[in-house]
């Protein structure tokens, strides 16, 4: 543990979100939208839970900091689409 509280490897929420704290802020990683509700929808190209395509998913370990974060930008988008179409669109858990 560190002195504030964490363990030494996990980084502050700041820092591991690219929030733009730090000097290698465009580096950090952003954290993956799952939500573990796994499921591709049979109305969309989405999954019911994080609302990401397969190749989305099935990239998202390789993809940069910014690739990622014009995902996550689009997912607020693809949850309204479906509500409005009536499928799923659970709100992610906070």
């Amino acid at each position: 543990m560190n002195p504030s509280g964490r363990p030494r490897s996990e980084a502050p929420a700041a820092q591991r979100e690219g929030s733009g704290a730090g000097p290698d802020a465009a580096a950090v990683d952003v954290a993956s939208p799952c939500v573990s509700l796994c499921e591709m929808s049979r109305h969309n190209a989405f999954c019911v839970g994080c609302f990401r395509t397969l190749d989305e998913i099935a990239s998202w370990s390789v993809l940069d900091a910014q690739a990622k974060r014009a995902i996550v930008a689009a997912l607020p988008g693809r949850r309204a689409a479906a509500a409005a179409a009536g499928g799923a669109a659970p709100e992610p858990p906070r």
